[in-house]
């Protein structure tokens, strides 16, 4: 029994602490499917996310419960971590004979006493009323001090890291709210640049939006916990905004006149990259739906949309099936991750009377929509 629970306590405390090591300090994609954190999470999620769909009705009420779950979820982690080294350790201070006791009392054999004594010492608490009484047992005391120290650093280190993640990857997305509508769609983020004349000026924009899906990429990658965490607002998303960046770069490359392709080919090309590789590290299939999101009734629509504003896009059957066959890249791994995700898939077309975020308010319920294109006037009155 004792040999036993020693190897079994070897175990848990190698499996943790390399566990630990991968998530919050190797810098790459751990490929191995059996992992104690890829365990807890799908175990965590899956149920949470089940019992959301199911039991709450409202849309605002579910997203706010979905959200909590990023954040709590780091903590659970850190927990599980936490408790099961503290049996480890316990475990191995039985294994090996027991060899602590009470102050004052002779010594005696308790695994409970031994899983006491292991939770003072990785909690660094050090009350003295259970001491080490052989040289194997001060040796695993001081070595699960400092893996408790060591423990607390990650924890103090790992959190802020976390949400610094967090913040740069939203900052973007805040900004495309005004230049893509909320929710944001390709078709209103090229009329809007073609309204104001910019057109030349969206190759700068997915210049940007190529650096920020390549920083999406290392740094979910590397925390793949951020991905679960949700936007300030029910209608952006991560998910949401690589998948317009990827409709706007399908558009520019079957031909949108007056916008050079070469840069949407780039953007595409590392958009697309994130988005498979994050698909891989959720372990989400593509997901071919049968419901096409463009049909071909919307894409003349589209087209008479975008030819309005003096965007011209490629006509055609040749450009039709470029299009498709360039949608066929993406589109499968957005329908995995956003229903993985529980998020909304972006349409091709903004939402009908829908205002910006930037122009509603929980103070103002009535105010008048103001246009994108009435930035100029607004800044004068203020």
């Amino acid at each position: 029994m004792e040999v036993f629970l020693a190897i079994i306590g070897s175990a848990i405390i190698l499996i943790v602490l390399g566990d630990s090591f991968e998530t919050t300090v190797l810098p790459r994609r751990v490929t191995r499917r059996v992992r104690l954190t890829r365990l807890f999470y799908r175990n965590t999620w899956l149920p949470w996310r089940w019992l959301t769909q199911h039991f709450i009705r409202s849309q605002k009420s579910r997203d706010s419960v979905l959200a909590f779950y990023g954040p709590l979820s780091l903590i659970m982690l850190l927990v599980l971590w936490a408790i099961s080294l503290i049996v480890g350790f316990g475990f191995l201070q039985y294994g090996f004979g027991s060899a602590v006791h009470m102050f004052g009392d002779p010594p005696r054999r308790s695994l409970l006493l031994d899983l006491y004594f292991s939770g003072t010492t990785f909690s660094t608490l050090g009350l003295g009323d259970v001491q080490p009484a052989s040289g194997m047992a001060r040796f695993l005391t001081i070595w699960e001090a400092g893996t408790g120290f060591g423990f607390l650093a990650i924890v103090i280190g790992y959190l802020p890291i976390v949400y610094q993640v967090f913040s740069r990857r939203e900052a973007s997305i805040t900004l495309l709210d005004a230049r893509a509508g909320s929710p944001p769609s390709a078709a209103e983020l090229i009329r809007r640049y073609a309204e104001n004349r910019d057109l030349n000026e969206i190759n700068t924009l997915l210049r940007d939006w190529e650096r920020w899906s390549a920083e999406l990429l290392e740094s979910h990658i590397s925390y793949p916990a951020v991905m679960l965490f949700r936007s300030q607002h029910s209608n952006e998303s991560w998910v949401g905004a690589l998948t317009t960046i990827l409709d706007v770069c399908s558009l520019v490359i079957v031909g949108v006149a007056g916008i050079p392709t070469r840069q949407a080919q780039l953007t595409f090309a590392m958009a697309r990259h994130a988005l498979v590789d994050l698909s891989q590290v959720l372990l989400t299939p593509p997901i071919h739906f049968d419901q096409d999101r463009l049909p071909a009734n919307k894409l003349q629509n589209l087209r008479k949309l975008l030819a309005s504003v003096g965007a011209n896009l490629a006509d055609g059957e040749t450009a039709d099936l470029k299009l498709a066959e360039v949608r066929r890249f993406y589109e499968p791994y957005v329908n995995a991750l956003a229903q993985y995700l529980v998020l909304p898939v972006p349409g091709w077309f903004p939402v009908e009377n829908a205002k910006d975020n930037w122009q509603t308010s929980a103070w103002e319920k009535t105010a008048r929509r103001v246009r994108p294109t009435e930035l100029d006037m607004l800044d004068e009155h203020l």
